[in-house]
């Protein structure tokens, strides 16, 4: 019988690509719409690490399964590392989020349009309570490119590839993202926490 664990996050996107970077574990990986009467976690961290804690905490204790949680950002140099912890809000959806930060750096050169995406991911369960960060660089483009992915993805330019991670597979984006890399992280010590042969 496999062993439960919680994926703490209602976006669709962020699901798809974490159930595939953890498919080889024998876990039976549970996702929080499957549990849409539990209320929403508060997230008044200071930090990625915080408020994914913060998450994977909360539904641990209302579930009693094995809990991981994200919390993850994007940072932008020329606004001052915005929008970071706010980037989930920074518009009522994608469309909205990426209009505006476009428009606030309509006049930046494409030289000072340096950016990273940073992901913590969070594991909390009886008798363990650790995070994983994952940090890519990149650059802003100009305009949105690519209909894969979700969020900032059509304006994230990953320079190696020369393409935004939304005109990149699914995996290809997991081989190289923030998200891929937490996540992979994350799965390694579940192996081992949980006594799982490679």
């Amino acid at each position: 019988m496999p062993r439960t664990l919680l994926v703490a996050t209602r976006n669709r996107g962020k699901w798809m690509e974490i159930r595939e970077l953890l498919a080889d574990l024998p876990l039976e990986l549970i996702p929080l719409d499957a549990l849409s009467h539990l209320p929403e976690a508060v997230e008044s961290g200071l930090s990625f690490e915080e408020n994914a804690l913060q998450k994977a905490r909360f539904f641990h204790e209302r579930t009693g399964w094995l809990t991981v949680a994200e919390d993850s950002g994007l940072i932008v140099e020329a606004l001052g590392g915005a929008p970071g912890l706010l980037s989930a809000r920074y518009g009522r959806n994608d469309a909205e989020r990426i209009a505006r930060l476009l428009a606030e750096l309509r006049d930046v050169p494409p030289e000072r349009r340096a950016a990273r995406f940073v992901c913590v991911a969070a594991l909390v369960g009886p008798g363990v309570e650790r995070t994983f960060r994952g940090e890519v660089a990149g650059r802003i483009r100009t305009a949105p490119v690519g209909t894969g992915g979700f969020g900032y993805d059509p304006i994230f330019e990953y320079p190696p590839l020369g393409k935004t991670f939304a005109e990149l597979t699914r995996a290809e984006k997991s081989a190289v993202s923030h998200r891929g890399q937490a996540f992979r992280q994350l799965r390694d010590f579940l192996r081992q926490h949980l006594g799982i042969a490679p």
